[in-house]
């Protein structure tokens, strides 16, 4: 989760406000946490009721309902128009969103998922509560299978092997796109771009620096993308505690349960 929280930190500051270069402070004057941070901690607050309940409770429905309280409770985190009426609807339903909503907060669903199939079942369920366009869903599978592939030591080769194969073209450098790409919030014009600046980066940094690089919809983009790069670099302590300091405590105390889930040896 730190790295989809971490990447929407970073790029908090340059949605609006976009730079074409790697060199900028990590943490910028005036970063924060969006609505890409609290709907991952509402995904991951969800699975966990799902897990301990061993599976047998309506996983839509504690989607439906953690992603609304959560987003109650943050209710100016950034949301876009239509899901926040999804938020305060009484009767909440889909909404054939294609929006990169879907895959900013899907990461939760890669570490939990015990195979590459239950992480692309669980993807789409956490995106058809409101983006059930297939393009929405398509977006979180991508993220959550490469999450996925990522965690079982998959090589970069292999994972964009598979997106090729199954999701999205990867055959674009960042270079390529770097001075004309512009602002985009669909799944299909910014998550090939958030793969790819995990493809061509050599740490987690890296893959940070490479998203908020080409602009667009930065602390998405960046979301994404660092949680790509948490599964296969790992995210230094540092940047994690750099992070929790932006955090209120609710939304921490569910990424250091959600971290319990996913790896009791912490516990010891």
């Amino acid at each position: 989760m730190y790295g989809a929280i971490i990447g929407d930190i970073v790029g908090s500051i340059y949605e609006g406000n976009n730079i074409k270069t790697k060199d900028f402070d990590l943490f910028g004057r005036g970063c924060c946490f969006t609505d890409d941070t609290v709907m991952t901690c509402a995904v991951a607050s969800a699975l966990m009721i799902w897990k301990k309940s061993s599976k047998s409770i309506d996983l839509h429905q504690i989607f439906v309902n953690e992603m609304q309280n959560l987003g109650r409770k943050y209710l100016n985190a950034g949301y876009g128009r239509n899901f926040r009426q999804w938020i305060m609807s009484g009767n909440p339903l889909p909404y054939g969103s294609y929006g990169n909503g879907s895959a900013m907060r899907v990461s939760p669903v890669g570490w939990v998922a015990e195979s590459l199939e239950e992480a692309l079942d669980l993807a789409k369920k956490s995106a058809e509560v409101s983006h059930n366009h297939p393009e929405g869903i398509k977006g979180a599978q991508s993220v959550a299978g490469a999450i996925s592939l990522a965690r079982i030591g998959k090589s970069k080769e292999e994972i964009k092997g598979y997106i090729e194969k199954e999701f999205y073209d990867l055959s674009f450098s960042l270079d390529d796109i770097r001075d004309t790409y512009t602002f985009d919030v669909s799944c299909q014009g910014s998550v090939p771009q958030a793969i790819v600046s995990f493809l061509e980066s050599e740490d987690f940094e890296g893959t940070i620096r490479n998203a908020i690089s080409i602009g667009g919809d930065s602390d998405t983009i960046g979301a994404i993308a660092g949680s790509i790069g948490d599964a296969f670099y790992g995210v230094p302590s540092y940047l994690k505690k750099k992070a929790s300091a932006y955090l209120p405590r609710d939304l921490t105390n569910i990424v250091e349960e959600f971290g319990l889930l996913i790896n009791p040896l912490l516990l010891a």
